[in-house]
């Protein structure tokens, strides 16, 4: 975690659980692409830990990047309730 904090203090501090779906050419075969999935926590819409782990990759991985795919969710909010359309009563 970020300077030894815990998931619920980044999330109280603007960051929110970013999923990136990172897509790059294999080195042996470039024609080839391959998936990798990264999770961190991260602050959109800059994604500063995301551009850290890209720019680390980049400079020490050997795959070219082709597309990289990025989610977010928030974690803490209020709770969802919905409405059932139907009813069933059991005797």
């Amino acid at each position: 975690m970020r300077n030894g904090q815990s998931p619920l203090e980044l999330q109280l501090n603007g960051y929110r659980l970013t999923t990136a779906e990172i897509i790059y050419h294999l080195p042996d075969h470039p024609g080839i692409l391959q998936s990798f999935i990264w999770q961190h926590y991260d602050i959109a819409p800059k994604y500063p830990e995301l551009h850290k782990f890209l720019d680390f990759w980049v400079g020490n991985i050997e795959g070219r990047l082709h597309t990289v795919n990025v989610g977010r969710k928030k974690l803490i909010g209020p709770a969802r309730c919905g409405y059932a359309q139907v009813e069933y009563r059991l005797h």
